[in-house]
């Protein structure tokens, strides 16, 4: 049985877009229930997270916060061998962000003077997906450019279990990098506490990592009041192949994309018909033996697709109109397609650079935009973290010089006291501060 549902566009005229358009993970249902969630919580703080907790996750919560000795615990308990790979991904992600630092903007004018100042946050809050799987990796990718950006404090929300505790690899990743609050608190309540506050959950100023279609429209709901990063939803992926690819590595990797569970997309693009038939294959039999096999059918059953075109530049197009968060290019010459990449959270090029490793440990950030907002929204970044501040000098000279230009403005747009702001530091050239002195007096 195929899994890939087939959409030949090579003799397609009509409208890419809609052809190639997935269906909003959960419709209008999410948005109106999400919306009474954050409303609950924003007027009855932790007794409505506690009760939202129980309704949909069916665990009754003592206390949100998790104890720091719990988390140091957790540290303790990793193996040797998770515990290198914690540290070697906390390496190359760091050394990644620290990258990203910008240089001080400064611009000198004949004597005005433009700087900009770059402020972090004071409180960020990072949201890291469980229930169906724990991931010690989101904590890793949302913490490090948050340290990196200079910000003061880190709040973590992450789904309890059944018995009402995190997942110790959660924890122990925060440990490791020094979260500073970790709450037991998942789902639209965890975004709704993060952005207005409750009695144990004080409010940050940017929230910002990936979760479901109820977590991705949380985010919408509170943005405005808090910073957000992107609508980082149920996780996405494009393959470009050819002839030259390895059917069995494609299978591997739509399936990894697609094991995160529901409301996902994995999207063959292709224009050799031959790649489908193999690729679907590889895809059946890798399926039937997966320990997550019903995560991975739901994704498949509703963003499970092989597209058809008519070649290299199409297949572009494609997935350009798709606006993926994962994009791998898995062709003979994957060099000459990027170029042509419009529209992507992250690509990655060759056999060799599956998505994965941008998951867990290519320093790049796997917090990525989603559900076609990759047309406008970037990866997680430490700017994301931070706040730009304009700081402005100018002198005498140059601000006489300028004055008739700000008196222009104001006259046009009609602003008097704009330009009765202008002209009252002309009054006496000699001497500006005279004004402000005769006030006084």
């Amino acid at each position: 049985m195929a899994l890939l549902t087939r959409l030949d566009l090579r003799a397609f005229d009509g409208d890419l877009d809609e052809a190639l358009a997935s269906p909003a993970p959960g419709g209008e249902g999410v948005a109106t229930l999400v919306r009474e969630i954050v409303a609950a919580v924003r007027e009855q703080g932790d007794a409505a997270v506690r009760r939202l907790t129980a309704r949909f996750d069916e665990i009754v919560l003592g206390d949100l916060r998790v104890p720091q000795s719990e988390l140091d615990e957790a540290l303790a308990g990793t193996t040797p061998r998770f515990r290198a790979a914690l540290e070697y991904a906390r390496g190359e992600i760091t050394a990644y962000h620290e990258a990203q630092l910008d240089a001080e903007i400064k611009l000198d004018r004949d004597g005005v003077q433009v700087r900009e100042m770059v402020l972090p946050v004071d409180r960020a809050g990072l949201y890291v997906p469980g229930g169906r799987a724990a991931y010690p990796s989101t904590v890793l990718m949302t913490a490090i450019p948050a340290r990196v950006a200079g910000v003061r404090t880190l709040a973590l929300c992450v789904p309890p279990d059944k018995e009402g505790h995190a997942p110790a690899a959660t924890l122990a990743a925060a440990a490791l990098v020094g979260v500073d609050e970790v709450y037991r608190v998942g789902g639209a309540q965890a975004i709704a506490a993060m952005a207005y506050g409750t009695e144990s959950i004080p409010a940050v100023d940017v929230i910002v990592g990936p979760g479901n279609a109820y977590v991705a429209q949380a985010k919408r709901e509170v943005a405005g009041v808090v910073g957000i990063e992107s609508m980082a939803g149920p996780s996405e992926l494009v393959v470009v192949a050819d002839g030259s690819s390895r059917p069995d590595l494609v299978a591997a990797d739509l399936a990894a994309q697609s094991e995160h569970g529901p409301d996902g997309a994995a999207v063959l693009v292709t224009w050799d018909e031959a790649v489908v038939d193999r690729v679907d294959a590889e895809l059946a039999a890798l399926v039937a033996d997966s320990p997550r096999r019903e995560e991975i059918e739901s994704t498949l059953a509703t963003g499970g697709r092989a597209v058809l075109v008519n070649g290299p530049e199409a297949a572009l197009d494609a997935a350009n109109r798709i606006a993926p968060e994962h994009l791998q290019l898995v062709t003979a010459d994957p060099d000459s397609l990027v170029p042509l990449v419009r529209n992507a959270g992250a690509v990655f090029c060759g056999p060799w650079a599956p998505a994965v490793i941008g998951d867990y440990a290519a320093g790049v950030n796997h917090v990525l935009p989603t559900a076609r907002t990759a047309r406008f929204a970037s990866a997680l970044r430490v700017d994301d973290f931070q706040k730009h501040v304009h700081v402005v000098h100018v002198d005498q000279r140059a601000f006489n010089r300028v004055a008739p230009h700000l008196r222009a403005f104001a006259e046009v747009e009609g602003l008097d006291a704009h330009g009765r702001s202008v002209d009252l530091r002309l009054v006496d050239p000699a001497r500006p501060q005279a004004v402000s002195e005769e006030r006084s007096a």
